[in-house]
């Protein structure tokens, strides 16, 4: 179901994830997932994939609320009491949400595009990380050109071949393409987590069943190739 290579790669497990740098589950399951395997001393390999949540999002962005209560028919109650969870969950596994009344949904093409060619360096797992905390703890708006050179040259990335790639869309085909190979397969959410290109789990599942995957997964040997280990 993915795009990674297939070479073998010994002890290791290999953890496929669709993600999209606005999806507050996504920091809070591979947060989950990342606890899980420093307290079972499971090594893996993350690789991560495109997929955009709002794939039709107008490049100028939606007012959150207003998108969440469009797609989702959320009450600003609703909104607060979720954003509240969020923070809560978040502050718990080390990551900072600050959210704001006027934050913005962007478009996260761009941002997809520049993760593909971070991974071509094997540092798309630097960016995404970056991505995250750019989006969920400055309040940075991850779709414009300036702001992602300026991300990818914080984790040592070239800026001005940042921006190059950004303004000749080099790789816009490549990551369509990759996101076809999910939603061609069925998920409609994200995270989606494959491990050892077997075994689908979707949501944020918790650190003790992200820990109880592990042990099981560990048990059999790990297959593929990824590009950032954690």
């Amino acid at each position: 179901m993915t795009e990674a290579t297939t070479d073998s790669i010994e002890g290791l497990i290999r953890i496929d994830i669709a993600s999209d740098i606005v999806c507050p589950w996504c920091i809070i399951g591979y947060k989950q997932l990342e606890r899980a395997l420093d307290e079972t001393g499971v090594r893996a390999k993350v690789y991560w994939h495109p997929f955009e949540l709002n794939p039709q999002m107008p490049e100028e962005g939606e007012d959150l609320q207003s998108h969440l209560a469009a797609k989702y028919g959320s009450t600003p109650e609703d909104s607060r009491k979720a954003r509240a969870r969020l923070t809560e969950m978040g502050a718990e596994l080390g990551f900072t949400f600050d959210y704001a009344e006027d934050m913005k949904m962007p478009n996260t093409f761009r941002a997809h595009q520049l993760l593909h060619w971070a991974g071509k360096q094997e540092r798309e797992h630097d960016l995404e990380m970056a991505l995250f905390g750019a989006f969920f703890t400055n309040r940075e708006n991850v779709n414009d050109p300036d702001v992602l050179a300026n991300i990818a040259a914080t984790i040592g990335l070239d800026r001005d071949e940042a921006l190059a790639v950004l303004s000749d869309a080099r790789f816009a085909e490549d990551v369509r393409d990759a996101e076809k190979v999910w939603t061609t397969n069925g998920i409609q959410g994200v995270p989606a987590m494959i491990f050892n290109q077997k075994y689908l789990v979707t949501g944020a599942q918790g650190t003790e069943n992200f820990a109880s995957i592990l042990r099981q997964v560990a048990e059999e040997p790990a297959t593929g190739a990824a590009t950032s280990e954690v």
